[in-house]
């Protein structure tokens, strides 16, 4: 065993706001180019089918 763990005040737990708790990215305050450079980024093609269905609803939200 590695030892004891720094404990960390409650108060000072702070979750990255760009993740959802198990990890998966969190599109919605991201903008398109934001969207477009994530999408290159991204490895998994579950993830790039993810942004890209985001992107194109917010290009059909745009035309309407």
């Amino acid at each position: 065993m590695a030892g004891p763990t720094a404990r960390v005040h409650p108060g000072k737990r702070k979750a990255n706001p760009m993740l959802t708790r198990n990890g998966k990215p969190r599109l919605g305050p991201l903008n398109l180019k934001q969207l477009e450079e994530l999408k290159e980024k991204t490895q998994q093609k579950k993830n790039k089918a993810k942004i890209a269905r985001e992107i194109a609803r917010r290009l059909a939200l745009q035309a309407v």
